[in-house]
């Protein structure tokens, strides 16, 4: 009897001391994932302090638990990375995937399906990177300039405006006149009075639609419902026009072609997707750029001095921009990327698909890889005085050659850049550059901070900022 409960007392204390082992070895395989902030409501998380204020969240948790960690929030575990370590897995690494991260977000927002975003998104990002990339990009310089024109006669000679107002009647119309169709849905000014206030209300929401369920967000759905409605007539005038030109096809053209090998029963979900891709980055990095140069004084007169050198005083007549003159001009687009540099999207994101290490940490799969552009932007060892706007700073980089400035990742990187980059940064240069020729630009409010509230897309100003302008001749 004693023998029987010397074997049960030692099978005991070998049972228990295997699970002390077992406990300790998930503990140390523990210890290599990052530190989580896991909130306390069930599938929730951390997502209701999250969501309140993302980038100021980011920085708390960056000061406590270092440059990586993870948050729980809406049923995901979400990896940042905020500042160098990890920047080449993220950008290299096999087993990470840009495809299968966005795959939701573009349902809840445009309602395409996962299965059909999967089938056309390398077709479509192939054929969008050889209409606007750096071989092809300057075709389009003459029809920015004659768009941009239009708009700005119709300004008037002076007025006061919002400055994001002010850059929303300029680039809202020539956007869709170039990519999408000369005159579609802003024909009128009831029109696009309304199609202002929905693009607008479905880009603010744009962030929470992508996350949160479409009946929680009653206002955003409408609009969401009212511009697919709007593109759903669209769609015949968007196929039969043509240039008068050159009779040349659209990108929405050539978009709407791919689409149709497939489906055509999502033709106006993908002009939803392009026109929020090609409008939601611009109208902001335009407006900052602007409130940038207006509120340095010393950068503001070198620029205008670069301008009367190469087009010479102000006249009525309209000047021509081609690539030769933008190349004289080149700190107009130094101001145009320390802008982005200074006013870059808080995340950029990858799923990973199998388990990947940074630093001392693995990552398991399943996570979403959050790489912080906005925080990297701010590391005093790529950019230094990271707070100022310095947009001498991009001398250094290859410009010529496409090349910006180490670290700078504001477009994303690897096989998935943002493919209407080179578009984006011609446009805005060409409207700045037509904008200070015609008009004496000055700033009635101090340069607001930026908003803290958002971590996609380029953050928008917290507070008004009202432009006067007024005709220089």
């Amino acid at each position: 009897m004693m023998e029987q409960n010397t074997e049960l007392i030692s099978l005991t204390v070998i049972i228990a001391l295997g699970c002390v082992a077992l406990f300790l070895c998930l503990q140390r395989k523990n210890l290599r994932r990052p530190p989580c902030i896991k909130g306390w409501i069930p599938w929730i998380g951390a997502g209701l302090e999250l969501g309140k204020a993302p980038l100021e969240f980011i920085e708390k948790a960056r000061i406590k638990y270092g440059p990586i960690f993870t948050v729980f929030a809406m049923g995901n575990r979400m990896t940042f990375v905020t500042e160098e370590e990890g920047i080449n897995v993220f950008l290299k690494s096999k087993e990470v995937n840009f495809e299968l991260a966005v795959q939701t977000p573009v349902y809840r927002t445009a309602s395409i399906p996962k299965n059909i975003f999967l089938t056309l998104n390398e077709k479509l990002y192939i054929m969008m990177k050889g209409k606007m990339g750096t071989f092809n990009i300057h075709q389009f310089t003459g029809q920015l300039t004659e768009e941009l024109h239009e708009q700005l006669e119709n300004l008037g000679t002076q007025g006061t405006m919002e400055l994001t107002n002010f850059v929303r009647h300029l680039l809202y119309p020539v956007t869709v006149n170039i990519l999408f169709n000369k005159g579609l849905f802003l024909t009128h000014e009831r029109n696009m009075k309304e199609f202002y206030q929905h693009f607008q209300a479905y880009d603010e929401g744009f962030e929470y639609g992508s996350q949160m369920p479409e009946w929680l967000l009653r206002n955003w759905s409408k609009s969401k419902r009212w511009l697919l409605a709007l593109f759903e007539k669209s769609i015949p005038d968007i196929k039969a026009y043509r240039s008068a030109k050159d009779n040349s096809v659209t990108l929405m053209q050539a978009v709407l072609e791919i689409l149709e090998m497939e489906t055509n029963k999502l033709n106006p979900n993908y002009v939803l997707l392009m026109l929020w891709a090609s409008l939601s980055n611009t109208v902001p990095v335009a407006f900052w750029t602007l409130a940038f140069v207006l509120s340095h004084p010393d950068v503001h007169k070198t620029i205008m001095e670069g301008i009367s050198t190469v087009f010479g005083t102000a006249s009525k007549d309209k000047i021509k921009v081609t690539e030769k003159e933008l190349k004289k001009l080149l700190l107009i687009k130094w101001c145009i990327l320390e802008t982005i540099r200074l006013r870059a999207p808080g995340i950029i994101t990858r799923k990973v698909i199998k388990p990947i290490k940074i630093l001392n940490f693995t990552i398991p799969s399943g996570d979403l890889l959050m790489l912080s552009p906005f925080w990297l932007h701010r590391n005093p060892k790529y950019f230094p005085e990271p707070e100022l706007f310095k947009p001498e700073r991009w001398k250094k980089a290859n410009l010529e050659k496409h090349a910006f400035l180490d670290c700078f990742m504001a477009f994303g990187g690897g096989k998935f850049q943002c493919p209407g980059r080179w578009f984006a940064l011609l446009e805005i240069q060409i409207c700045i550059i037509l904008i200070l020729y015609k008009y004496d630009c000055t700033l009635l409010d101090p340069l607001p901070k930026q908003s803290y509230l958002h971590l996609v897309g380029v953050p928008q100003p917290d507070d008004q900022c009202r432009i006067e302008y007024k005709q220089r001749i």
